[in-house]
C-alpha cells in the first residue's frame, strides 16, 4: 500500500506530494519538471534517452498510480522511481537532485526501520534487529555524500531497497519456518599471495593506472589475505565462501595495504574469489551482485566504524545469500 510524504526543498522553493511504494519513492512528470526546474517537455526528452541508451529498463522503473485532475477525474499516471529520478538529475546536472536524493535517501531508511519495529517488541529489541538498524543507518549516510556519483548512488539506494529481503527473514526466523541449514562441508579454494598479486599487476597494466597503484606499504595486505583461513578448535573460524569472500573484502578495505587503489582491488579479488569458487553467478547467468551494488558495499565499508565490522560482514553475506 502507498504511503505519502511531503517533500520541502531547501528554503520551501518547493513542496509537492511525493508517493513511497514498493520500497522507493515516486514523482511523476510535472513533479520532476518542477523538481528540477525543467518544463515537461525537456523532462520527457531525458527520460526518453535514459530508457533508449539502455541506462534503465522501463518496466522495473515505471508504474502508474491512479491520481485526481484538476477536473476532479481520476486518470493513471505514469511515474518514476528514484533510480530514474537520480538519472535525470544528473543529465540535468541540478543541485536540487542532489538536495532530493539525500532526502529520499532518509526517507527510506525510516521506512525501513519501522517496518522492523512493527516486526519486533518496542520494549526489547533484539540484537538482530539493532543489527538491521545498523546497515539502513550506514547506507544512508553513504548516500548522502554529495560528492557521490550516480551509480554509486543507485547501489547504495539499491541496497537500502534489497535489504528489506532482510526484514522477511527475521519474520520467519521469529516464526521459526526458516529451512533448515545444508550441513554440506564446501572445499573452498584458497586464493594465495602470488596469485592476488598477479591480478594485481594485470589490472594495474589494463587501467593504465599509475605507479602507486598495488604498491604495499606493509605486509597487512598478505595478511588479509590468509586471516580468512583461520581455525580455531579444528573449525574455520570464517566458515563458508560467503562468510570468507565478506571478510576478504572488509579487510582488504579497511586495512588500507596499498598506497593506491584500496578499494578496486578489494572489490575485484572479492569477485574473482567468489568467481574461482563457483558463485559469483546465479542460475540465469547474471552476477550475484551487480557492478554498483558492489562499489556501493566497498564505500559503506570504507566508510563504516570498527566497531560495525560484524554488521557490514552480515550485510555482504545477507546480499549475497538473497541473490541465490
Amino acid at each position: 500500500m502507498s504511503e505519502i510524504e511531503i517533500y520541502k526543498s531547501p528554503g520551501n522553493l518547493e513542496e509537492f506530494s511525493v508517493r513511497l511504494d514498493k520500497d522507493t519513492v515516486w514523482l511523476n512528470r510535472e513533479q520532476l519538471a518542477s523538481l528540477f526546474d525543467r518544463d515537461i517537455k525537456t523532462i520527457g526528452k531525458h527520460i526518453g534517452n535514459i530508457f533508449k541508451e539502455g541506462e534503465l529498463i522501463k518496466d522495473s522503473v515505471v508504474a502508474k498510480f491512479a491520481t485526481t485532475a484538476n477536473d476532479g477525474k481520476i486518470y493513471q499516471v505514469e511515474n518514476y522511481n528514484l533510480d530514474v529520478i537520480i538519472s535525470v538529475g544528473y543529465r540535468v546536472k541540478s543541485l536540487r537532485g542532489t538536495n532530493f536524493r539525500i532526502w529520499a535517501t532518509n526517507v527510506l531508511k525510516n521506512h525501513l526501520l519501522t517496518q522492523a519495529l512493527r516486526k519486533s517488541d518496542p520494549g526489547n529489541i533484539e540484537t538482530k534487529y539493532r543489527e538491521l538498524f545498523k546497515t539502513i543507518q550506514i547506507a544512508a549516510l553513504s548516500a548522502e555524500r554529495s560528492d557521490i556519483t550516480t551509480s554509486e548512488a543507485k547501489g547504495i539506494l539499491k541496497i537500502l531497497q534489497q535489504y528489506s529481503y532482510a526484514l522477511e527473514i527475521l519474520d520467519k526466523y521469529d516464526r521459526n519456518i526458516l529451512p533448515g541449514s545444508d550441513d554440506r562441508v564446501i572445499e573452498v579454494k584458497p586464493l594465495t599471495y602470488g596469485a592476488a598479486k598477479l591480478l594485481i599487476d594485470e589490472w594495474k597494466v589494463i587501467e593504465k593506472a599509475g605507479k602507486l597503484f598495488g604498491r604495499e606499504k606493509d605486509d597487512s595486505f598478505r595478511s588479509s589475505l590468509y586471516a580468512i583461513y583461520q581455525s580455531a578448535d579444528g573449525k574455520d573460524v570464517y566458515p563458508g565462501i560467503e562468510e570468507k569472500a565478506a571478510n576478504l573484502l572488509y579487510f582488504i578495505v579497511k586495512n588500507h595495504s596499498f598506497v593506491d587503489g584500496n578499494k578496486r582491488i578489494a572489490a575485484g579479488l572479492f569477485v574473482y574469489f567468489l568467481d574461482m569458487n563457483n558463485a559469483l553467478y546465479q542460475k540465469d547467468g547474471s552476477k550475484i551482485l551487480n557492478d554498483n551494488a558492489l562499489v556501493a558495499i566497498t564505500i559503506m565499508i570504507a566508510e563504516s566504524r570498527a566497531e560495525e565490522k560484524e554488521t557490514m560482514v552480515r550485510l555482504v553475506v545477507n546480499l549475497i545469500n538473497s541473490n541465490n
